[in-house]
């Protein structure tokens, strides 16, 4: 099958999709709406279980919906697109915390790794190990920040990074060293530039700090419930469930408030 041909059945394969969630994804609703506004949405702890796997419930409400889904996440380039990449939705990424976008083809490194790898070879010379075993796969294709295990000690992180003029930002899930200048929030406004819509189109759905940055910029922000204290703060709504849970009841107050 040839580039084209895959394309043109991935095309037909969205509609297919975004077709029967009009119809009705959510039990007991009536079909989607049409005109919904595009969606900014988080990756760990907002797509995800209590346990860190990706919670099945979200993919029909991803195909389903009728405006561009951009995936925003602190983790490395690959993740977010091979997550795009198989449920078959359109290819507008955000990774690294905003250090790399991606709209279909058109890649774009808002940084670069050096400073943070300076960080990481001075914390190594300093005894420490980032935490993620001989195979680095959190690292290995990262271009823009270094992530570190949040088992290992920050106070050194931080007095390193502060030293190159850097930040350590805490996610929940690892400690990311990353220029100060970089955040999803930047990085949304450049996807939505690239998409044909003004940031403030958006709404957004997650559940830390680095969301918190993307919520500042978005028409309107949903936290789900088990979001750490900056991402409730930033949020204008506060989902009741945690998790993938409070991510489809954020989706389903989007529809609401579109209807």
């Amino acid at each position: 099958m040839s580039r084209e041909q895959r394309d043109d059945w991935t095309e037909s394969r969205r509609g297919e999709r975004r077709a029967a969630g009009r119809a009705g994804f959510f039990p007991g609703r009536p079909p989607l709406p049409d005109m919904v506004p595009p969606l900014a949405v988080d990756i760990d702890g907002t797509l995800t279980d209590g346990a860190g796997a990706i919670d099945p419930q979200i993919f029909d409400v991803l195909q389903a919906w009728a405006s561009p889904v951009v995936v925003a996440t602190g983790k490395a380039f690959p993740y977010p697109v091979a997550l795009a990449h198989f449920l078959a939705i359109e290819r507008a990424v955000i990774a690294e915390n905003g250090g790399v976008s991606l709209v279909g083809d058109d890649l774009v490194v808002h940084g670069d790794r050096a400073g943070a790898q300076r960080v990481a070879d001075a914390y190594r010379d300093e005894g420490y190990d980032l935490g993620w075993g001989g195979v680095d796969l959190t690292n290995r294709w990262r271009e823009t920040e270094v992530a570190v295990s949040r088992d290992r000690p920050v106070d050194p992180l931080r007095r390193l990074a502060e030293a190159e003029g850097l930040e350590v930002v805490d996610t929940g899930y690892a400690y990311h060293v990353k220029d100060t200048d970089i955040s999803k929030g930047r990085a949304l406004r450049s996807v939505a530039e690239r998409l044909g819509y003004d940031v403030t189109d958006f709404a957004a759905i997650g559940d830390s700090k680095n969301d918190a940055h993307m919520f500042e910029e978005v028409g309107t922000s949903y936290a789900v419930a088990n979001a750490d204290e900056h991402a409730l703060a930033a949020a204008d709504h506060v989902t009741d469930a945690s998790y993938a849970d409070g991510f489809v009841e954020a989706a389903e107050a989007v529809i609401e408030r579109a209807e």
